[in-house]
């Protein structure tokens, strides 16, 4: 698996909608602590072709994110 170098998934890592995901993600995780019952989370990804990628968060309702990601793969040609 090829990943992104340092400099490249820190950037990303940095990024607003990323920042976002991470908020939404951590209310999710509260709101199921707090709950009087049981509960669940989804969380899907998958690779989009603008070099971004899909984030879902399924918890009784959807959260959607697209966060750019840099692929080294697509970069080389």
């Amino acid at each position: 698996m090829v990943t992104p170098d340092a400099e490249q998934a820190a950037a990303m890592l940095r990024s607003t909608e990323v920042r976002r995901l991470r908020a939404t993600l951590a209310t999710v995780l509260d709101d199921l602590l707090l709950h009087d019952g049981y509960g669940h989370i989804q969380i899907d990804m998958k690779i989009l072709k603008r070099g971004q990628k899909e984030v879902v968060i399924a918890c009784g309702k959807e959260y959607r994110f697209v966060i750019d990601y840099a692929n080294p793969r697509t970069e080389e040609g």
